[in-house]
């Protein structure tokens, strides 16, 4: 369908359309006087990325740079800070504590530059520290707690003394210092619950001997666990515990598939990820500290690397249904991750495996990405609006920003995501969305539409039709790109009257994703 030929603008006027499409009509109702309130960015508080020693690639960086302009992104959380391949500790030959932080100043220089900060993951154990060898993925994190943790808080303390030096006490009480990562699940954490409890006090102690005001937290707990049980625990012990951290994802066959071989399957369930997160808020309300702040350090349709719900146009309105859905319950929601350049698994041959990437290994943009892209460009205030899978915005010059989605589940029962997301799917379609605008100003404006879904800013759905070829060529590479660009389909001048109302009437199939921008000229 040409989206030019059937999009059509009305101004003051009713639509004229077909009874059968009437009655599948969606309508956007907002009067642009009726504000709710400011918007709430915690869509852009935190992005993930995989480990730290990625992110001293040059491409990685220039992917960061890219998404950190388009989508806003204010804080990065990672694996890895502390691993061998990061030089960070060792003991020397008299016994000594001996500290790098090379590796580290020149990743954390580089965010800093450019305006990201760092929500700091403290792990894994460098093996020097560590009391046993299990590891955990081809980059091989040491998964087993400190031989003495006395020399696990020194090294916390000393690095957080390295960064107030390096950037000041101002900057660093900016950051957030989050103790280590999943300790929940036998892979990530080879201690107890009793074991973590004491690595977390120990890391507290570490960064709070530093400066008070340095904010700490944890469990950083898989699949929404253990808040309850360690707000109790620092509250008994008094152990300082500034927020509460855990994951959730939207698939329910368990926690951690690195390697993606046992089949994800994408939760019907409209409460998939907000549930969760819900949950969390009401557990930290009825605790001994009613206040604190809930950050989701890891989020996504799915918890392994190779499942091609990420690579997908349904991702786009997938992401948008659950953050609306979550609302303000969290204080942020932070994707996992932005890059395929990722190698839990070792380094990946193919060009779109399905990674957690909001762009993959040679920066093409995911339908996934055109979510956060459009997120931040809505304004500060938002509209009052009744409608479920819309957020509506006004700016200070009386420009409407409106974005739409329409969710739809259409995995078919007894099918796993990766059999069903690596094919061509056009989508169903869903009649037409009216969005209506009342209290503009006379004047003319100019309506810019940007559109995400099923062969819109989809270069998953352009890669299959060049048949899915593992390795891309770079003249594929620049088509994949010039295919999702995030531009606008469209512009057009619009002329507001005396009733001060504008209408317009859109196509809409499942999964599809709209941005629309009325700005006056």
């Amino acid at each position: 369908m040409n989206f030019n030929s059937v999009a059509a603008i009305f101004l003051s006027a009713a639509l004229l359309v077909p009874a059968a499409v009437q009655a599948q009509e969606r309508v956007v109702d907002l009067n642009v006087s009726q504000v709710q309130g400011k918007l709430n960015k915690t869509f852009n508080f935190t992005i993930g990325a995989g480990r730290a020693n990625e992110g001293l690639r040059a491409d990685w960086q220039q992917q960061l740079a890219e998404i950190k302009r388009d989508a806003g992104f204010k804080y990065i959380r990672m694996h890895g800070l502390l691993t061998d391949d990061m030089g960070v500790y060792k003991i020397d030959s008299k016994g000594n504590d001996e500290y790098n932080f090379q590796y580290i100043d020149s990743l954390f220089d580089y965010l800093v530059g450019i305006g990201v900060k760092p929500f700091v993951e403290l792990g894994f154990m460098p093996s020097a520290l560590a009391s046993g060898d299990k590891t955990i993925f081809w980059w091989r994190g040491n998964v087993t707690p400190p031989k003495s943790y006395e020399r696990w808080e020194k090294l916390v303390k000393t690095l957080a003394q390295h960064w107030t030096e390096r950037y000041g006490r101002a900057e660093v009480a900016s950051w957030y210092f989050e103790v280590w990562n999943e300790p929940n699940l036998d892979g990530f954490w080879a201690g107890t619950q009793a074991d973590y409890f004491k690595l977390y006090a120990h890391a507290a102690r570490g960064v709070k001997s530093v400066d008070a005001a340095y904010k700490v937290g944890g469990p950083a707990t898989a699949g929404a666990a253990w808040i309850p049980e360690m707000i109790a625990y620092c509250a008994k012990n008094n152990v300082p515990l500034d927020f509460v951290s855990t994951h959730t994802y939207g698939v329910g066959e368990g926690y951690l598939d690195e390697f993606g071989t046992k089949g994800t399957v994408l939760s019907k369930d409209e409460g998939a990820i907000s549930a969760d997160v819900l949950r969390n808020r009401k557990e930290i309300a009825a605790s001994a500290m009613p206040n604190l702040e809930l950050h989701y350090t890891e989020w996504s349709s799915s918890y392994t690397p190779a499942d091609p719900t990420h690579d997908s146009y349904h991702q786009a309105a997938y992401i948008l249904q659950k953050l609306k859905q979550v609302g303000n319950a969290a204080q942020s929601m932070s994707y996992w991750v932005f890059t395929d350049i990722f190698e839990e698994p070792g380094p990946r041959f193919e060009a779109f495996h399905g990674g957690f990437g909001l762009m993959n290994t040679q920066g093409i943009k995911k339908p996934a990405y055109f979510a956060y892209q459009f997120l931040n460009q809505l304004a500060a205030t938002e509209l009052k609006n009744d409608d479920r899978q819309s957020l509506a915005t006004v700016d200070d010059k009386g420009g409407v920003q409106v974005l739409l989605w329409d969710y739809a589940h259409t995995l078919p029962e007894g099918v796993n995501n990766q059999q069903f997301f690596i094919k061509d799917l056009p989508p169903k379609n869903k009649g037409q969305v009216e969005v209506k605008l009342r209290g503009l100003k006379k004047g003319v404006y100019t309506l810019s539409i940007a559109q995400v879904g099923y062969k819109h800013n989809d270069a998953y759905t352009a890669f299959i039709g060049m048949g899915s070829p593992k390795q891309l060529t770079r003249p594929q590479v620049d088509a994949l790109k010039a295919e999702a660009s995030g531009k606008p389909s469209e512009r057009r001048t619009v002329r507001v009257g005396a009733d001060g109302r504008a209408s317009v009437a859109l196509p809409l199939r499942e999964n599809d994703v709209y941005l629309l921008k009325l700005s006056a000229k």
